[in-house]
């Protein structure tokens, strides 16, 4: 792994105070390339903390472009990038918070194919679409290329959050659980409506993208235990989290 630079040690400094992430921990960060499904409102929180995490390369899929609706929640933008490709308003906010960060632009839709060609360039996965087919997709492609996956989704007070790593075993033995260990199948089309349909508070998706990003980072410097077979729902008007545990189904 690269040492990590004077200018970056100072950067850092408070993370490499915890013995749990040390100066090793920081340069795993350094080295991790992740790739965020979005930059949109999960994505925003995601990209911004772990461009100052120190992660070295981040790399932004989303084919959408900046409008004025976003601002209530999709922070990592601003009044100034209106019009912008959502990649490249993404970008120039990143570069500002962190040039050490390495980022790459993806103005595509992730489905199969692009992930075909694109993923196993990286070590971790995030999805923040708005979406079941595309976290259906993103599931499927983690598997395949034994890349882990943390997946979150916002409701308009509610959000959630887990972590799969289906390719490997549990303490039990068994394998752990996939995406459709907990999601069967999509919801009928139009039973879940989208934000721009039901609308959505703004600072939700702060909460969830924020949590996203942490178990990004316990995944990726080997601290703590990350949501794998674990599902962490958040009721934004209750101010409550609760935490439900899913398992492989026999036999798949």
């Amino acid at each position: 792994m690269d040492p990590l630079s004077p200018e970056e040690l100072s950067r850092y400094h408070r993370h490499i105070l915890l013995p749990e992430v040390g100066g090793h921990g920081q340069q795993l960060l350094k080295a991790a390339r992740v790739m965020v499904i979005g930059a949109g409102g999960l994505g925003s929180p995601v990209l911004q903390y772990l461009a100052a995490a120190g992660v070295g390369t981040l790399g932004i899929v989303d084919d959408d472009g900046v409008s004025l609706s976003n601002l209530q929640r999709q922070v990592i933008h601003d009044t100034g990038t209106l019009g912008e490709r959502k990649t490249e308003s993404a970008a120039q906010a990143i570069s500002r918070l962190n040039p050490h960060c390495r980022i790459m632009r993806y103005e595509d839709r992730f489905d199969a194919s692009f992930a075909r060609d694109y993923l196993p360039r990286y070590t971790l996965l995030i999805d923040g679409s708005d979406n079941f087919s595309t976290r259906y997709a993103a599931a499927d492609a983690a598997e395949l290329t034994k890349v882990p996956l943390v997946t979150g989704a916002v409701g308009r007070f509610d959000g959630t959050v887990t972590v799969l790593k289906p390719y490997e075993h549990g303490p039990d033995g068994v394998l752990n659980p996939r995406y459709t260990d907990l999601f069967p199948e999509a919801p009928p089309e139009g039973l879940v409506p989208a934000c721009a349909e039901a609308g959505v508070i703004g600072a939700l998706t702060g909460v969830i993208g924020t949590l996203m990003a942490m178990e990004a980072i316990k995944v990726i410097t080997g601290i703590g235990e990350p949501l794998v077979g674990r599902l962490l729902m958040y009721d934004g008007l209750a101010a409550r989290f609760d935490t439900v545990r899913y398992k492989r189904r026999a036999g798949e």
